[in-house]
C-alpha cells in the first residue's frame, strides 16, 4: 500500500499545501513548530478518520478559517483509491472514498492503516486507563469489524445509562426498570469485547516480547497484561453490585471501559521501576508489534509515521530500525526531523529512495539536493 500524494487546505498552520511522495521513505525537515508533525498527522486522519495528536476536529481548522480539506490518492492491491475528509466548523465530519460518502466512518477503519511512533507515546505509560484501552482497541478495530461495532455499541449505552443516572440525581428519583435496559446492552457488547480483548493479548505478547528483546539488546524481560474485572465476575453482577456506588458517583463504576493494559518490567510496574531507556524501548518495541500484528492479519504494511524520534532515541535503538528497514520488514515511511542530513544518511544503507521535504512555518519544498540524488537512481 502507497500513499502516492497529499493536498491539505486549512488544515492546522497550512493554507494550502500539496504533496508527491516517493513509494519508499519521505522525511520532513525544519525547525521546531514550523509544521512537520501537522503532515504525519494529515496522514493519520486519512487512515484512522482523526488526528493523532488533537481529537477535538475543530481544533484542527487553520485559525480563521472555515473549514479544512485533507485528500490523499492511495494504491493498494493494484488499485487506486481517493480518500477525502472535510470538516466545516458547526457541521458533521465528511469522509469519502473514491467520491462515495461513507454512512459511518467506522467502515473506512482498517482499509489505509498507519502505525505512529511519537514522543507523545509516553502518555501510554504515564497517562490513565483510557489512552492504554484506546491503543488496544485501535488496533482491535482495524481487522474486527464486529469488535468495532460492539465498541461503538457499547458507549453508546453506557452513556445512556451516565445520563440516566444524572437524570435520577437531579429528579431525586430513580427508576431500576430504565436503568435494566441498559444494563442489558453493556452485557450485549461489553462481554463478547472483553474476550475479544483477552484474545488479543494473548497473540500479540508473543511478539511484542520478542520486539523488545530486540531492541533492548535482551536486558530485562517485559510483560503485558489485560487487567478486567470480567476475568472474576460477569458484567452483570458487577453492575448489581455497584448499582448504590453508581448513582452516587452518577456514573457507571463498573465494566469493559474500566479495562487496562498492565506494563511491567521484571515483574514491577514499569512507569515506577523502567528507566527512561527501558520505557522508549518498551514503547517501540510496543509500536513495532503493532505494525507486524496489523500486517499479518490484514496482508498489508501499515504506513509507518515516525515523528521525531532520531532526538530522543540512542544509537543502539536507531540501528535496529534502520536494520529492520534494510531487511524491506516496512513498506512507505514517513518521517519527521530537525536536521536535514540526517535521514538520509541513516538510510544510506537500506538501498531506498528517500525524498526530503523542507518545511517552514506551513511552507513545502523538495529538497534540491535530494532531487539531484533521486535522479541518479
Amino acid at each position: 500500500m502507497i500513499l502516492q500524494n497529499l493536498s491539505i487546505v486549512n488544515f492546522k498552520n497550512y493554507e494550502e499545501a500539496g504533496i508527491d511522495f516517493s513509494s519508499q521513505i519521505n522525511c520532513f525537515v525544519g525547525d521546531n513548530g514550523s509544521g512537520k508533525t501537522n503532515l504525519l498527522d494529515a496522514v493519520h486522519y486519512l487512515s484512522h478518520c482523526k488526528s493523532y495528536f488533537n481529537p477535538i476536529d475543530s481544533q484542527n481548522i487553520k485559525h480563521d478559517s472555515p473549514f479544512f480539506v485533507i485528500q490523499g490518492q492511495f494504491i493498494k492491491e493494484e488499485q487506486d483509491f481517493e480518500v477525502y475528509c472535510g470538516l466545516k466548523k458547526g457541521q458533521k465530519k465528511i469522509f469519502k472514498r473514491n467520491h462515495k460518502e461513507y454512512d459511518r466512518l467506522a467502515d473506512h477503519i482498517g482499509l489505509f492503516p498507519a502505525v505512529v511512533i511519537s514522543p507523545y507515546d509516553t502518555d501510554l505509560i504515564h497517562e490513565g486507563s483510557e489512552m492504554r484501552r484506546k491503543f488496544m482497541d485501535s488496533i482491535i478495530s482495524q481487522f474486527d469489524k464486529l469488535y468495532l461495532d460492539n465498541l461503538i455499541q457499547y458507549n453508546k449505552a453506557l452513556n445512556q445509562r451516565n445520563r440516566l443516572l444524572k437524570a435520577f440525581s437531579l429528579n431525586r428519583n430513580f427508576d431500576e426498570e430504565s436503568l435494566l435496559i441498559w444494563d442489558e446492552q453493556l452485557i450485549k457488547y461489553g462481554e463478547p469485547i472483553a474476550a475479544t480483548r483477552r484474545k488479543f493479548i494473548a497473540d500479540f505478547l508473543p511478539r511484542f516480547e520478542e520486539l523488545y528483546a530486540a531492541v533492548s539488546g535482551n536486558r530485562e524481560s517485559v510483560s503485558l497484561e489485560h487487567s478486567t474485572e470480567l476475568d472474576e465476575n460477569n458484567i452483570q453482577d458487577l453492575l448489581l453490585e455497584s448499582r448504590d456506588k453508581d448513582r452516587a458517583l452518577i456514573r457507571t463504576s463498573k465494566g469493559t471501559h474500566k479495562d487496562d493494559l498492565v506494563f511491567s518490567i521484571e515483574g514491577h510496574p514499569l512507569k515506577k521501576f523502567g528507566s527512561q531507556g527501558q520505557q522508549k524501548s518498551f514503547l517501540i518495541a510496543l509500536k513495532l508489534a503493532q505494525f507486524d500484528y496489523i500486517r499479518e492479519l490484514t496482508g498489508v504494511k501499515p504506513l509507518l509515521l515516525l515523528d521525531d524520534i532520531f532526538d530522543k532515541i540512542d544509537d543502539h535503538r536507531v540501528s535496529y530500525l534502520m536494520k529492520l528497514v534494510s531487511e524491506h520488514r516496512f513498506g512507505q515511511i514517513f518521517v519527521t526531523d530537525t536536521h536535514g542530513a540526517r535521514v538520509p544518511r541513516l538510510f544510506k544503507d537500506a538501498d531506498a529512495k528517500v525524498r526530503v521535504f523542507m518545511v517552514d512555518k506551513g511552507q513545502i519544498s523538495l529538497a534540491e539536493i535530494q532531487e539531484t540524488n533521486e535522479a541518479k537512481r
